[in-house]
Protein backbone atom coordinates (compact mmCIF):
# COMPACT_ATOMS: atom_id res chain seq x y z
CA UNK A 1 0.00 0.00 0.00
CA UNK A 2 0.96 3.43 -1.02
CA UNK A 3 0.79 6.22 0.82
CA UNK A 4 0.34 9.85 -0.47
CA UNK A 5 0.02 12.57 2.09
CA UNK A 6 -1.67 16.50 0.62
CA UNK A 7 -0.77 19.04 2.26
CA UNK A 8 -2.33 22.13 2.00
CA UNK A 9 -3.32 26.12 2.77
CA UNK A 10 -6.15 27.85 0.62
CA UNK A 11 -8.50 30.84 1.85
CA UNK A 12 -10.37 30.42 -1.33
CA UNK A 13 -10.84 27.19 -1.74
CA UNK A 14 -9.05 27.72 -5.20
CA UNK A 15 -5.83 25.59 -4.42
CA UNK A 16 -7.62 22.78 -2.62
CA UNK A 17 -9.93 22.15 -5.65
CA UNK A 18 -6.53 21.99 -8.08
CA UNK A 19 -4.91 19.17 -6.06
CA UNK A 20 -8.22 17.05 -5.78
CA UNK A 21 -8.26 17.07 -9.45
CA UNK A 22 -4.67 16.31 -9.94
CA UNK A 23 -5.13 13.48 -7.30
CA UNK A 24 -8.53 11.74 -8.03
CA UNK A 25 -6.54 10.10 -10.95
CA UNK A 26 -4.45 8.71 -8.20
CA UNK A 27 -6.95 6.59 -6.14
CA UNK A 28 -6.93 2.61 -6.35
CA UNK A 29 -6.31 -0.01 -4.21
CA UNK A 30 -2.67 0.07 -3.68
CA UNK A 31 -2.76 3.43 -2.88
CA UNK A 32 -4.21 5.70 0.19
CA UNK A 33 -4.61 9.37 0.04
CA UNK A 34 -4.53 11.49 3.04
CA UNK A 35 -5.38 15.40 3.14
CA UNK A 36 -3.96 17.75 5.98
CA UNK A 37 -4.93 21.37 6.07
CA UNK A 38 -2.99 23.62 8.25
CA UNK A 39 -4.41 25.37 10.76
CA UNK A 40 -2.97 28.73 11.24
CA UNK A 41 -3.75 29.38 15.41
CA UNK A 42 -5.00 32.96 14.98
CA UNK A 43 -7.09 32.34 11.18
CA UNK A 44 -6.51 35.35 8.35
CA UNK A 45 -9.48 36.36 7.00
CA UNK A 46 -11.23 36.22 4.14
CA UNK A 47 -12.22 38.38 2.25
CA UNK A 48 -9.25 40.39 3.10
CA UNK A 49 -9.87 43.99 4.65
CA UNK A 50 -8.00 46.51 2.86
CA UNK A 51 -5.85 47.17 5.72
CA UNK A 52 -5.79 43.42 7.15
CA UNK A 53 -4.48 42.66 3.47
CA UNK A 54 -1.35 44.95 3.60
CA UNK A 55 -0.84 44.25 7.38
CA UNK A 56 0.69 41.15 7.07
CA UNK A 57 3.36 42.18 4.34
CA UNK A 58 5.71 42.62 6.74
CA UNK A 59 5.54 39.28 8.69
CA UNK A 60 4.57 37.21 5.44
CA UNK A 61 7.73 38.60 2.94
CA UNK A 62 10.11 38.36 6.31
CA UNK A 63 8.89 34.60 6.64
CA UNK A 64 8.16 35.55 10.40
CA UNK A 65 6.40 32.06 11.61
CA UNK A 66 3.21 32.12 13.21
CA UNK A 67 1.38 29.27 15.41
CA UNK A 68 -0.07 26.63 13.89
CA UNK A 69 -2.12 23.89 14.91
CA UNK A 70 -0.14 20.62 15.61
CA UNK A 71 -0.93 17.99 12.73
CA UNK A 72 -3.12 14.81 14.15
CA UNK A 73 -0.75 12.10 15.16
CA UNK A 74 -1.77 9.40 12.67
CA UNK A 75 -0.02 12.03 10.20
CA UNK A 76 2.78 12.75 12.71
CA UNK A 77 3.41 8.62 13.48
CA UNK A 78 3.31 7.73 9.56
CA UNK A 79 5.86 7.10 6.83
CA UNK A 80 4.36 8.40 3.85
CA UNK A 81 5.47 7.41 -0.14
CA UNK A 82 4.87 10.92 -1.04
CA UNK A 83 4.04 14.37 -0.26
CA UNK A 84 2.04 16.79 -2.11
CA UNK A 85 2.17 20.30 -0.69
CA UNK A 86 0.22 22.79 -2.16
CA UNK A 87 0.30 26.87 -1.30
CA UNK A 88 -0.11 30.03 -2.16
CA UNK A 89 2.23 33.37 -2.65
CA UNK A 90 1.43 36.44 -0.92
CA UNK A 91 3.97 39.21 -1.62
CA UNK A 92 5.98 37.18 -3.76
CA UNK A 93 6.76 34.59 -0.39
CA UNK A 94 4.94 31.21 0.56
CA UNK A 95 1.85 32.42 2.24
CA UNK A 96 2.23 32.58 6.24
CA UNK A 97 0.09 29.43 6.90
CA UNK A 98 2.63 27.53 4.98
CA UNK A 99 5.80 29.48 5.75
CA UNK A 100 5.27 28.30 9.53
CA UNK A 101 4.85 24.63 8.43
CA UNK A 102 8.22 24.77 6.94
CA UNK A 103 9.55 26.10 9.35
CA UNK A 104 7.72 24.01 12.27
CA UNK A 105 9.20 21.05 14.16
CA UNK A 106 7.04 19.07 12.16
CA UNK A 107 7.86 19.85 8.67
CA UNK A 108 11.05 17.28 9.13
CA UNK A 109 9.40 14.46 10.49
CA UNK A 110 6.44 14.32 7.95
CA UNK A 111 8.63 14.83 5.08
CA UNK A 112 12.23 14.57 6.08
CA UNK A 113 13.94 11.82 3.60
CA UNK A 114 10.59 11.89 1.14
CA UNK A 115 10.27 12.93 -2.48
CA UNK A 116 7.44 16.04 -2.05
CA UNK A 117 5.69 17.66 -5.17
CA UNK A 118 4.67 21.53 -4.58
CA UNK A 119 1.89 23.17 -6.34
CA UNK A 120 1.66 26.58 -6.28
CA UNK A 121 -1.85 28.65 -7.35
CA UNK A 122 -1.50 32.39 -7.67
CA UNK A 123 -1.71 35.58 -9.86
CA UNK A 124 1.58 35.19 -12.12
CA UNK A 125 4.86 35.39 -10.04
CA UNK A 126 6.09 32.27 -7.88
CA UNK A 127 9.38 31.93 -9.39
CA UNK A 128 10.94 33.33 -5.87
CA UNK A 129 8.48 32.13 -3.37
CA UNK A 130 9.38 28.73 -4.91
CA UNK A 131 12.85 29.32 -4.47
CA UNK A 132 12.35 30.12 -0.94
CA UNK A 133 10.09 27.21 -0.89
CA UNK A 134 13.27 25.51 -2.48
CA UNK A 135 15.15 26.14 0.68
CA UNK A 136 13.19 25.53 3.43
CA UNK A 137 12.46 21.56 2.43
CA UNK A 138 16.44 21.08 2.01
CA UNK A 139 16.46 22.67 5.73
CA UNK A 140 13.27 20.03 6.60
CA UNK A 141 15.26 16.78 4.35
CA UNK A 142 12.53 16.72 1.63
CA UNK A 143 13.30 15.60 -1.53
CA UNK A 144 12.14 17.63 -4.05
CA UNK A 145 11.34 15.69 -7.10
CA UNK A 146 8.07 17.69 -9.01
CA UNK A 147 6.87 21.15 -9.07
CA UNK A 148 3.49 23.03 -10.52
CA UNK A 149 2.47 26.35 -11.50
CA UNK A 150 -1.04 26.89 -11.97
CA UNK A 151 -1.55 30.92 -12.39
CA UNK A 152 -3.55 33.60 -13.99
CA UNK A 153 -2.62 33.88 -17.46
CA UNK A 154 -4.28 37.30 -18.77
CA UNK A 155 -2.07 39.90 -18.87
CA UNK A 156 -0.40 41.60 -15.85
CA UNK A 157 -2.38 45.04 -15.22
CA UNK A 158 -5.69 42.79 -15.78
CA UNK A 159 -4.89 40.57 -13.37
CA UNK A 160 -3.77 43.05 -10.38
CA UNK A 161 -7.76 44.60 -10.91
CA UNK A 162 -9.24 41.09 -11.17
CA UNK A 163 -7.22 39.20 -8.03
CA UNK A 164 -7.93 42.78 -5.91
CA UNK A 165 -11.57 42.43 -6.20
CA UNK A 166 -11.31 38.94 -5.62
CA UNK A 167 -9.47 39.17 -2.26
CA UNK A 168 -11.28 42.18 -0.86
CA UNK A 169 -15.28 40.74 -2.12
CA UNK A 170 -14.55 37.06 -1.43
CA UNK A 171 -16.69 36.96 -4.93
CA UNK A 172 -14.43 35.20 -8.49
CA UNK A 173 -16.65 36.68 -11.07
CA UNK A 174 -16.56 38.75 -13.50
CA UNK A 175 -15.78 42.55 -11.92
CA UNK A 176 -18.31 44.87 -13.50
CA UNK A 177 -19.36 42.56 -15.78
CA UNK A 178 -16.75 43.38 -18.62
CA UNK A 179 -13.68 41.37 -16.73
CA UNK A 180 -12.28 38.04 -16.45
CA UNK A 181 -12.74 35.71 -13.63
CA UNK A 182 -10.09 36.09 -11.67
CA UNK A 183 -7.44 33.35 -10.63
CA UNK A 184 -6.65 30.36 -12.29
CA UNK A 185 -9.08 29.81 -15.21
CA UNK A 186 -11.68 26.88 -14.83
CA UNK A 187 -10.47 25.00 -17.83
CA UNK A 188 -6.73 24.74 -15.87
CA UNK A 189 -8.53 23.74 -12.58
CA UNK A 190 -10.44 21.20 -14.68
CA UNK A 191 -7.29 19.74 -16.14
CA UNK A 192 -5.17 19.42 -13.37
CA UNK A 193 -6.15 15.70 -13.29
CA UNK A 194 -3.57 15.41 -16.25
CA UNK A 195 -0.81 15.55 -14.00
CA UNK A 196 -2.39 12.44 -11.57
CA UNK A 197 -1.29 9.17 -14.04
CA UNK A 198 2.21 10.31 -14.34
CA UNK A 199 2.55 11.11 -10.47
CA UNK A 200 1.08 7.83 -10.12
CA UNK A 201 3.06 5.53 -12.56
CA UNK A 202 6.52 7.58 -10.57
CA UNK A 203 4.87 6.19 -7.33
CA UNK A 204 3.98 2.79 -8.50
CA UNK A 205 7.53 2.71 -9.70
CA UNK A 206 8.95 4.28 -7.00
CA UNK A 207 11.19 6.40 -9.23
CA UNK A 208 10.63 10.16 -9.74
CA UNK A 209 13.69 11.07 -11.91
CA UNK A 210 11.84 12.29 -14.85
CA UNK A 211 8.63 13.53 -13.28
CA UNK A 212 8.98 17.32 -13.68
CA UNK A 213 10.32 16.38 -17.47
CA UNK A 214 7.20 15.41 -17.99
CA UNK A 215 5.47 18.05 -15.94
CA UNK A 216 6.78 20.37 -18.04
CA UNK A 217 6.25 18.96 -21.49
CA UNK A 218 2.55 18.85 -19.93
CA UNK A 219 2.66 22.42 -19.71
CA UNK A 220 2.67 22.24 -15.76
CA UNK A 221 5.49 25.13 -16.02
CA UNK A 222 5.80 27.90 -17.79
CA UNK A 223 8.34 30.55 -16.96
CA UNK A 224 7.92 33.78 -18.75
CA UNK A 225 11.20 35.76 -18.69
CA UNK A 226 9.92 38.90 -18.11
CA UNK A 227 8.44 37.42 -14.82
CA UNK A 228 11.71 36.32 -13.58
CA UNK A 229 13.59 39.54 -13.71
CA UNK A 230 10.20 41.61 -12.10
CA UNK A 231 10.15 38.64 -9.43
CA UNK A 232 13.86 39.56 -8.68
CA UNK A 233 13.43 43.10 -8.75
CA UNK A 234 10.66 42.87 -6.72
CA UNK A 235 12.25 41.43 -3.85
CA UNK A 236 15.16 43.33 -3.32
CA UNK A 237 12.80 46.93 -3.17
CA UNK A 238 9.86 44.52 -0.96
CA UNK A 239 13.08 43.36 1.61
CA UNK A 240 13.63 46.70 2.44
CA UNK A 241 10.16 47.94 2.71
CA UNK A 242 9.48 44.90 4.94
CA UNK A 243 12.53 46.05 6.95
CA UNK A 244 11.75 49.43 7.25
CA UNK A 245 7.82 48.30 8.73
CA UNK A 246 8.56 45.99 10.68
CA UNK A 247 10.41 47.89 12.94
CA UNK A 248 7.64 50.57 13.01
CA UNK A 249 5.94 48.20 15.76
CA UNK A 250 3.46 45.56 15.38
CA UNK A 251 0.20 44.87 14.05
CA UNK A 252 -1.78 48.28 14.52
CA UNK A 253 1.03 50.36 15.93
CA UNK A 254 0.41 53.57 14.52
CA UNK A 255 3.82 54.20 13.09
CA UNK A 256 3.46 50.89 11.50
CA UNK A 257 -0.05 51.83 9.83
CA UNK A 258 1.20 55.28 8.84
CA UNK A 259 4.64 53.51 6.79
CA UNK A 260 1.93 50.07 5.21
CA UNK A 261 -0.11 53.11 4.03
CA UNK A 262 3.16 54.89 2.15
CA UNK A 263 3.77 51.43 0.99
CA UNK A 264 -0.10 50.41 -0.82
CA UNK A 265 0.86 53.81 -2.83
CA UNK A 266 4.48 52.75 -3.71
CA UNK A 267 2.81 49.29 -4.96
CA UNK A 268 0.22 50.72 -6.94
CA UNK A 269 3.07 53.37 -8.23
CA UNK A 270 5.53 50.48 -9.27
CA UNK A 271 2.54 48.30 -10.79
CA UNK A 272 1.22 51.06 -13.12
CA UNK A 273 4.05 52.95 -14.18
CA UNK A 274 7.56 51.22 -13.12
CA UNK A 275 6.26 47.99 -14.17
CA UNK A 276 5.81 49.33 -17.64
CA UNK A 277 9.01 51.12 -18.25
CA UNK A 278 10.72 47.91 -16.73
CA UNK A 279 8.84 46.04 -19.32
CA UNK A 280 10.69 48.21 -21.85
CA UNK A 281 13.55 47.69 -20.53
CA UNK A 282 13.51 44.16 -20.89
CA UNK A 283 12.55 43.89 -24.30
CA UNK A 284 15.49 46.47 -25.46
CA UNK A 285 17.96 43.99 -23.25
CA UNK A 286 16.57 41.18 -24.65
CA UNK A 287 18.72 39.84 -27.28
CA UNK A 288 22.14 40.65 -25.85
CA UNK A 289 20.49 38.33 -22.16
CA UNK A 290 18.97 35.77 -24.90
CA UNK A 291 21.41 33.00 -23.70
CA UNK A 292 21.18 33.99 -19.24
CA UNK A 293 17.36 34.00 -20.13
CA UNK A 294 17.19 30.88 -21.26
CA UNK A 295 19.15 29.08 -18.41
CA UNK A 296 16.91 30.48 -16.10
CA UNK A 297 14.23 29.56 -17.81
CA UNK A 298 15.49 25.84 -18.09
CA UNK A 299 16.56 26.30 -13.89
CA UNK A 300 13.27 27.70 -13.07
CA UNK A 301 11.34 24.71 -14.72
CA UNK A 302 13.46 22.34 -13.02
CA UNK A 303 13.44 21.26 -9.06
CA UNK A 304 16.90 21.56 -8.40
CA UNK A 305 18.38 24.02 -6.00
CA UNK A 306 20.95 26.23 -6.61
CA UNK A 307 24.15 25.75 -4.21
CA UNK A 308 24.35 29.77 -2.97
CA UNK A 309 20.94 29.84 -2.93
Amino acid sequence: MKEILVIHYSQTGQLTTILKNMITPIFKEEINVTYYEIKPVKSFEFPWGKDSFYDVFPETFLQIPSEIEAPPEEILNKKFDLVVLGYQVWFLTPSIPINSFLKSEFAEKIMGNTPVITVVACRNMWLQAQEKVKRLLAKANANLVGHLAFVDKHINHISVITIEYWMLSGKKDRYLGIFPKPGVSDKDIKEANKYGPPIKEALVKNDFSTLQKTFVKLGGVIVNPYLVMTDERGNVIFSKWANLIIKKGKSGAPKRVKFLKVFKYYLLFAIWVIAPIVFIVFLLTYLPTHLKRKREKEYFSSVYLKENS
